[in-house]
């Protein structure tokens, strides 16, 4: 009995897994030149004014890919094709491992990537393709439940200066958003005009609100948008949002990755600013297509090398770090291991590392993972049923602080992404001392802004400061036409730490008293004032 047993149970493995996955690269596009010369052929006109904006480039990977290859894929036998990719130029194929393997035969074929990496002569990780080493009105929120979570990472800062992202395009990938076009909590998104249109990438449809079996991504999406009055704010109310599903929740397979790839390219197509992502892949139901522990290096999964190049295209990607920090697995997963997206792991309410959150590891070299972090624990969400609940997970770490740099965004559009996440990082709790339970800390997205904001609207002329880092005396310069400057120092988490007059024959400041971290340093002095950074050793 345990013979037949053991047999029936290998037939239906066998069965199982006698479909294989992979991803067949091209060797080329047409008409490359000829759509590079005329941008708006191939992306909106917001995508190409962000691109210029940030100084990038449009290249060979913005061109779609040859519909023609598509075309004649489909026609060989046995093979269904799932995703494309422009950026990969490649497509997301399924069929027989022998189908798959005779694809090669096809001249526009350039080289073919098993998802079962036992199945390629080269390992995942030696893919053709490669990653480059990217007076105002005052507004009083109650916040309700969400008080602590928006708080914590001092987001009501910046709402108190009508910033709630107002003007930047987030594009949310998830696995499900039931009932946003109808319930109560989106009402001032949609109201404003801020609900943008959405794509199904799983089941190929438009019709983004029909997939009810699950509610993750309408949770998700009302720690950024959602808003009841006096009841419950996100992060960012006032931002614009795409809705697009990736995620199959019935299965797990590694056309989520390539779906996830592909809405990534539509929402550069698009112009959008950010993308938050509460997903991450790190084994499948077919073991032979799992990654390891240390796989999680940034450049192996597929997912996270398209995140890498959303971040080189100018788009800030922000991902949940995963839920793993207590299980075998433990560290980040994909895509939240690039170096190129800010990956958020989780707190409690008071600032404690939650054990769930997931860790860095030393797959991650020469970068930090997690980023930051943010309320995980008992996070407040709001369900399908327009209904305020908690739940746990880094899922809701990510669009809090997704949402909190939308609106630190809109407070200075002048940013680069890279100057965005490299101050976010700078500005958390614990910048100087990071490890891979929390990251960098804790971010203070308002001292985050103050950062930014180094140089004011009438500048101190021929002003300097030496040497930064400091370990004792900070030695300050200024005119000898300016007989005192008045020297006002914040730490991270805004707080006056040294007020001090100082003159133009006693210009050392002794600030040996102060921890180590980043500060902010105001100066004001005959109607002048400029405010800079420096870094306590």
């Amino acid at each position: 009995m345990k013979n037949i047993f053991t047999t029936l149970l290998l037939i239906f493995v066998t069965s199982t897994y006698a479909q294989e996955d992979a991803w067949v690269y091209f060797t080329d596009k047409p008409n490359v030149s000829a759509s590079i010369a005329n941008p708006i052929s191939i992306l909106s006109q917001k995508a190409i004014d962000r691109k210029q904006n940030h100084n990038i480039a449009i290249d060979e990977r913005d061109v779609p890919v040859s519909e023609a290859y598509i075309s004649d894929l489909k026609l060989q036998t046995g093979i269904t094709v799932l995703a494309k990719s422009k950026w990969f130029n490649a497509v997301h194929v399924r069929g027989a491992e022998i189908d798959i393997s005779a694809l090669s035969n096809l001249a526009f074929v350039e080289d073919i990537d098993f998802a079962n990496n036992n199945l390629d002569s080269d390992s995942r990780t030696s893919n053709q393709q490669q990653i480059k080493d990217v007076e105002d009105e005052t507004i009083a929120f109650t916040y309700g439940n969400t008080e602590n979570q928006v708080e914590m990472i001092s987001a009501d800062q910046l709402h108190l200066d009508d910033f709630t992202g107002e003007g930047i395009t987030v594009a949310v990938m998830d696995s499900g958003f039931p009932n946003v076009n109808t319930m109560g909590a989106f009402e001032r998104l949609r109201a404003n005009g801020n609900l943008l249109n959405g794509y199904d990438f799983v089941d190929r449809t438009s019709e983004i609100y029909d997939y009810t079996s699950s509610n993750h991504g309408t949770k998700v999406l009302s720690a950024m948008a959602g808003y009841v009055q006096d009841n419950f704010v996100g992060t960012a109310p006032d931002a614009s949002y795409y809705l697009f599903r990736t995620e199959d929740a019935s299965s797990e397979n590694p056309v989520e990755e390539s779906y996830w790839v592909e809405a990534a390219e539509r929402a550069d197509s698009l112009g959008v600013d950010m993308i938050n992502t509460s997903l991450g892949y790190t084994t499948y139901d077919n073991p032979n297509y799992s990654y390891s522990p240390s796989d999680m290096n940034g450049q192996t999964a597929y997912i996270s090398k398209g995140a890498s190049i959303a971040a080189e295209k100018g788009i800030l990607v922000v991902v949940s770090a995963g839920n793993s920090g207590a299980t075998d697995w433990q560290t980040v997963g994909a895509p939240g291991d690039s170096p190129d997206v800010l990956s958020i792991g989780g707190v409690d309410e008071d600032g404690v590392y939650v054990s769930f959150s997931s860790q860095g590891s030393s797959a991650q070299v020469g970068y930090q993972k997690p980023d930051v972090v943010a309320r995980a624990g008992n996070a407040f969400v709001i369900s399908e049923f327009n209904s305020v609940v908690q739940n746990n997970g880094t899922s809701f770490s990510s669009p809090i602080v997704c949402g909190g740099i939308a609106s630190l965004w809109q407070a200075v559009p002048e940013a680069s992404p890279t100057e965005v996440k490299n101050y976010v990082r700078q500005s958390a709790s614990q910048f100087n001392t990071p490890d891979h339970f929390l990251g960098y800390g804790i971010p203070n997205l308002n001292l985050a802004r103050n950062l930014f904001l180094s140089v004011e609207d009438n500048p101190i002329e021929s002003f300097e400061f030496y040497p930064n880092p400091v370990i004792s005396q900070l030695n300050v310069t200024f005119p000898s036409n300016i007989e005192n400057v008045e020297i006002v120092i914040y730490n991270q988490l805004g707080q006056v730490v040294i007020n001090k007059v100082i003159s133009n024959n006693g210009n050392a400041l002794n600030v040996s008293s102060l921890a180590s971290g980043i500060y902010l340093m105001k100066l004001l002095g005959s109607n002048k004032a400029i405010t800079v950074k420096f870094i306590k050793q």
